[in-house]
């Protein structure tokens, strides 16, 4: 078995590569390439794994032919084209955990900082001036903190504050009424957090909701004399209207780790007093670097060795725990979902997947994934569990997830439904011993029956001597009947046979066994 070869392509911890070496990989480290450099080498290798000085465009991704993860040793992903990388096949991870600790901790140092004035204090002092008398600080003790994004860092940062004594407003929409109490923080909405803050931090990635989320208008809604502090991402503060406000004295000060534009060299907060900047070291520590490249080394070996999936930006994650009962699952999900795929024909503007009994306590996201790989798998062969969500939505189909966590003839069960012009049309599917993949419902009709390799798909009247004739075509044309799976709506009415065959059904006896007496549907299906 050939190993998965992997290229590091910007300077990180050593141990990263000694990683993948012992998790079965091959790696080259091959740093400061030009854009066409990488894209004449990237077609060679199975992951990428990069800090933030490469730029993973869809040029890249074009040349990249046999990429299938790109794993970036850190949070922010902005120097990644995720929706081509998610067109492409490609798996987009980040380490989200590394460098938590480290930029909180910032966070907290330029609060400090701002507090008492210590850059300007510093710089003066070592200038041989005396200044005692020109610094008068203030207190943390007993602020109100405004933290604008109460994820991962933000509840860090929150953590310390609490411990500093300070009071905690969160403004975060996924922040839930039960994890502020559990954080020890007040939920509020934008406007009240920013009238009531001493202290602003800013802990949120940038997107369209969150750009310029302190702009001139929010910024004026601000208590006079706030301070401000952002170590999360460029562009959620409007640098222009901040310098505005500093000028006219409403805001008392700010510090910026992060830049609109970086490298930045120049702003128009440069200069100002009580202005701190530092050039983007949230996440530069010894320990951050170490951790956030063994992680990304460990994520990315153990997705092209084991296929397990850590912190993918654009595929439902499976942990360790939930990977060993998610996998027969998602293995059913695909197969119910590749079998409604061939036997549907037309466009279908919606797919709904319905998880019941045991399969609606687990994570339902892989399972919709495997469908829609399934389902979209006719379409195109290039298809997997990364492109299928994008893949359906470029095609305007809706996609519907329902659980029932109440048992019906099965102790679990997946449904997958379909929208075609004759109406609904659903397949349903269960696990024998938990592990087990089976069909137990083909469009209305009970039908048990493994979905493997070649077999063939009969409707039919239900009438005697059919199964012999079906039995006699094939055994002329020397094709061995491996199972046999009869279901039918009542006796005499409409039936459905499916057969697992040791071989391809070639396509003249397809057309024989569609001119069958009592034949209304035959078709050949592969899994």
């Amino acid at each position: 078995m050939t190993k998965p070869r992997v290229l590091i392509s910007d300077k990180m911890d050593p141990n990263a590569a000694k990683i993948f070496e012992e998790r079965g990989c091959d790696v080259d480290v091959i740093t400061g390439e030009t854009p066409e450099q990488l894209i004449a080498r990237i077609g060679d290798y199975d992951g990428l794994a990069i800090r933030s000085s490469t730029k993973v465009t869809k040029e890249i991704l074009a040349a990249a032919t046999n990429l299938k993860v790109i794993g970036r040793a850190g949070i922010g992903v902005d120097n990644v084209d995720i929706p081509a990388a998610s067109a492409q096949g490609v798996v987009v991870m980040n380490t989200p955990f590394g460098n938590s600790i480290t930029t909180a901790e910032h966070a907290i140092a330029l609060m400090f900082a701002l507090a008492r004035q210590i850059p300007e204090a510093n710089a003066q002092t070592q200038a041989g001036k005396w200044p005692k008398n020109d610094f008068m600080g203030v207190e943390v003790t007993g602020k109100t903190l405004g933290l604008i994004g109460a994820g991962n860092i933000g509840s860090i940062v929150a953590s310390r504050a609490l411990g500093l004594r300070m009071k905690v407003v969160a403004y975060d929409p996924f922040l839930t009424p039960e994890r502020a109490v559990e954080m020890g923080v007040e939920k509020a909405d934008l406007d009240t957090l920013l009238a009531k803050a001493d202290f602003i931090t800013l802990h949120t990635p940038l997107t369209d909701q969150t750009r310029g989320i302190l702009s001139r208008e929010n910024l004026a809604k601000t208590k006079k004399g706030v301070r401000i502090i952002n170590c999360a991402r460029g562009g959620l503060i409007d640098e222009a209207a901040l310098k505005e406000a500093m000028d006219a004295g409403h805001v008392a000060g700010a510090a910026l780790d992060v830049f609109q534009t970086e490298p930045a060299k120049e702003s128009p907060l440069f200069g100002t007093p009580n202005f701190i900047c530092t050039p983007h070291l949230g996440a530069s520590t010894n320990e951050a670097q170490v951790n956030v490249a063994l992680q990304v080394a460990e994520q990315m070996a153990d997705y092209l060795v084991n296929g397990g999936v850590t912190n993918a930006l654009n595929m439902p994650s499976l942990s360790a725990e939930e990977a060993p009962k998610l996998r027969p699952y998602m293995a059913l999900a695909e197969q119910l979902g590749s079998l409604v795929g061939q036997l549907t024909t037309g466009s279908i503007p919606r797919v709904s997947i319905h998880a019941e009994g045991a399969a609606a306590e687990l994570n339902i996201k892989p399972i919709v994934a495997a469908v829609l790989c399934g389902f979209l798998r006719v379409q195109s062969a290039t298809v997997n569990m990364v492109n299928a969500p994008f893949l359906a939505k470029e095609r305007g189909i809706e996609v519907r997830e329902v659980k029932t966590e109440k048992e019906g003839d099965y102790h679990t069960l997946i449904r997958v439904s379909v929208k075609t012009d004759a109406g609904e049309r659903s397949v349903a599917g269960t696990l024998f011993s938990n592990r087990e993949p089976r069909l137990v419902e083909l469009f209305g009709i009970k039908v048990e029956a493994e979905l493997a390799g070649h077999m063939m798909y009969i409707v039919n009247e239900d009438a005697p001597g059919f199964i012999g004739r079906i039995g006699t075509l094939l055994g002329e044309n020397a094709i061995n009947i491996g199972t046999f799976n009869l279901g039918r709506r009542d006796a005499g009415g409409e039936a459905v046979l499916l057969l697992s065959l040791d071989s391809a059904l070639p396509a003249p006896v397809l057309e024989k066994a569609k001119a069958l007496p009592g034949v209304k549907r035959a078709m050949a299906l592969a899994f």
